[in-house]
């Protein structure tokens, strides 16, 4: 008698063991993801690192222009992933190749889908000397994987104005002009929505860090 009674219970003791065993492995499992996530920053915490998000992301509406590779360059294009627009000129003397040499440097630094679904545009203030040729010779320079963006003036600075980057030429230079234009970095969410801007001077280990915190924050 007491040997059969005892099999049930020994098989009762191990499942009981099994199932503490699932339980702490569950707990340790979840404890070791949770350190592994990135930590999510505030918004007065990215704010402080130089991301102002907007309360509500703004919709761009239409606009027509076209990318360094001779393609519309249309709404669509900033769908399906996050973008970093930054308005300037290929014959901008420092602040442009400063920033461009910049953002290549921060996209080396992401890692995983973070850079997979991360794109940089640099979008001309100057149509007049920025063509299709331009573009292809002076953005590939920096990153291969960078789209510089030209078109008409006034559809230009539609765009820009919607981004809250308007720009001006300088009067009074010649041909040898520059262009007055932000050097904020726009941040456009995957719907394709005007999120919010990197506010210059900008810092690497703060941009990716508050990068980093934009996106997860959006993916929970």
């Amino acid at each position: 008698m007491s040997g059969a009674s005892g099999k049930p219970m020994t098989r009762g003791i191990r499942l009981t063991i099994v199932g503490v065993l699932a339980f702490v492995l569950l707990i340790v499992a979840g404890f070791v993801h949770r350190i592994q996530q990135p930590r999510v920053l505030t918004v007065s915490e990215m704010r402080a690192n130089g991301l102002f998000l907007l309360d509500t992301p703004r919709e761009l509406g239409d606009f027509a222009l076209v990318d360094h590779r001779g393609e519309p360059f249309v709404p669509a294009r900033l769908e399906g992933q996050w973008s970093l627009v930054f308005f300037g000129f290929t014959h901008c003397p420092d602040i442009c190749p400063t920033t461009m040499a910049f953002l290549d440097r921060l996209a080396g630094k992401l890692e995983g889908t973070e850079a997979e679904d991360t794109a940089v545009f640099m979008v001309s203030v100057d149509p007049a000397r920025d063509t299709v040729d331009q573009l292809a010779s002076y953005v590939p320079y920096f990153n291969d994987d960078f789209t510089g963006v030209t078109g008409e003036f006034l559809d230009l600075y539609s765009f820009a104005t919607k981004l809250n980057a308007p720009f001006r030429k300088v009067p009074g230079q010649g041909e040898d002009y520059v262009v007055d234009h932000s050097a904020n970095v726009v941040l456009i969410n995957p719907r394709g929505d005007y999120h919010g801007f990197f506010k210059a001077p900008l810092d690497l280990a703060k941009m990716k860090v508050t990068l980093r915190s934009a996106l997860y924050r959006w993916n929970r």
